[in-house]
């Protein structure tokens, strides 16, 4: 019963949270954004002390189940791992816990949090690796998919499903994706949980309270007959069966031990209230408490559709620029660095196309600005509304409109009206604040050609104006980015 229990929970975070990466319409976000809420780095880093002391209750009375419940990469190994015992059954064995590798990995996600090291963060947090895997690898298969149906649907003369571009946000950050996704599939397929008990830094903190946990597995010394079928099957390698002992710190609660004993030799609940002859909490009520536990944590939250932009202008490039530019609500590119996972989430929601995973290797995989491709409506708040994190504030259209994220700049030598062979105006016309403004070259002669004038007090940085250029392969204007957002 607590396998069949574990199952089904894990599979709707699974299903819920794989729903969340892969939907571009903003549904899943409207129904499911507190699943991501849950997960426990990003929970920490947002300080989200609901999330958090709910957690640590769960794991003081339950054990790690949050490893096999809640987080999806350890749900994922769990697939792999169960395809592995597939292939060859009873593939575990006992293996001493190496706390040495356990710590160092978790110190050195400390260091880099402290010190913004963003790359390393986004290497070592589970949740990040998961949504990479989602964002560059399944999101585009799910989107070839909905175009496929879009594409049959036109011809039935429904509009029941929309194209939408399917591109590719990063190659670099693509490549990590797929290492990431093969080593867990390895790890996973040998060893069961050998990336949560000896990498993730997640795993670990949480070892801390398993250890002190109210409810546990335990042997029956009397009933073991020492057949190993037990630690063959424990894919955390905790069981050590010669000396009827586990390793707390490392058990996720899977419940595959107990269905495997023949004796019936192994339970779960609490020696003190075992040896005391106490009636102890059936399935039914655990999985009651499981799930209250959880939905204590759930806050639903709304989501705003936006109807996607303009049209696609083709052949364009992002300029270099001396300072990136973040979302609006993330304050400023410290925060950015000390708070962001690298989930890619708000990168997967983002219904313009302007968030991709940055290339930088101190901020490796956070999410930048381009406007190749879009630009940031002033309506659109999605990205504040996903993250998880803390990394991007949540803030209203109206409190977006308000905030400098950057500011534009004009190339003048690449600018068609500022050559004189033509008045363009794409940018002033385009301004959702009116910061940039078509003035006479001669301020004497008003029939003189126009030129656009940028008032940076005014401007917010949302690249409307970089993405209409009309100028190629650069636009002849662009945004240069703060270091710190400011407020008009």
């Amino acid at each position: 019963m607590l396998r069949t229990i574990r199952i089904t929970l894990a599979t709707i975070f699974l299903v819920g949270l794989t729903l969340l990466f892969l939907d571009f319409t903003g549904t899943a976000h409207t129904w499911l954004s507190w699943m991501a809420k849950t997960q426990a780095l990003e929970a920490i880093l947002a300080l989200n002390v609901v999330v958090i002391v709910a957690l640590i209750v769960l794991t003081l009375v339950f054990g790690r189940i949050y490893c096999s419940v809640i987080c999806p990469l350890g749900i994922m190994q769990d697939i792999f791992g169960w395809l592995g015992k597939k292939a060859k059954k009873n593939r575990y064995s006992y293996s001493p816990e190496k706390k040495w590798l356990r710590y160092i990995f978790l110190v050195v996600m400390i260091v880099a949090l402290v010190a913004g090291v963003g790359s390393i963060v986004q290497l070592l947090a589970p949740y990040s690796a998961f949504g990479r895997i989602m964002t560059m690898i399944f999101q585009p298969l799910w989107k070839l998919g909905n175009n496929v149906l879009a594409s049959i649907a036109e011809r039935a003369d429904s509009y029941a499903f929309y194209s939408v571009d399917v591109w590719m946000k990063s190659l670099p950050v693509l490549i990590i994706a797929l290492l990431t996704l093969v080593v867990l599939a390895v790890l996973a397929w040998r060893g069961g949980r050998t990336y949560c008990n000896t990498i993730c830094p997640v795993g670990t903190l949480l070892s801390f309270f398993a250890r002190f946990s109210f409810l546990k597995i335990h042997i029956d010394v009397d009933k073991c007959k020492n057949c190993s079928l037990c630690a063959k099957n424990c894919k955390a390698a905790c069981i050590d069966f010669k000396n009827h002992k586990i390793d707390y710190s490392r058990c996720v609660v899977c419940g595959d031990c107990i269905g495997k004993c023949h004796s019936g030799a192994i339970r779960y609940d609490n020696a003190k209230l075992h040896a005391q002859h106490h009636a102890t909490t059936d399935s039914s009520k655990r999985a009651f408490l499981v799930g209250t536990t959880m939905a204590a944590t759930a806050a639903l939250a709304q989501d705003k559709l936006v109807d996607g932009g303009l049209a696609v202008i083709q052949a364009k490039q992002s300029p270099k620029r001396l300072t990136p530019l973040t979302p609006p609500g993330s304050l400023s590119i410290k925060n950015m660095a000390q708070h962001c996972t690298g989930c890619q989430l708000c990168v997967s929601e983002c219904p313009n196309d302007v968030l991709r995973p940055s290339g930088d290797l101190m901020t490796l995989m956070q999410p930048v600005m381009e406007f190749d491709r879009g630009w940031c409506r002033p309506e659109c708040t999605r990205c504040s509304e996903v993250c998880p994190a803390g990394a991007i504030k949540p803030i209203d259209d109206i409190e977006k409109s308000s905030i400098q994220i950057g500011h534009a700049i004009m190339v003048a030598d690449a600018c068609i009206s500022a050559q004189g062979t033509d008045e363009c105006g794409n940018c002033a016309r385009h301004c959702p604040t009116g910061a940039i403004e078509m003035v006479p070259t001669d301020p004497d002669d008003d029939l003189s050609p126009s030129v656009p004038a940028i008032n940076e007090s005014r401007c917010i940085g949302c690249g409307s104006c970089e993405y209409v250029c009309p100028v190629r392969p650069l636009s002849a204007i662009h945004v240069e980015g703060h270091e710190v957002h400011r407020k008009i």
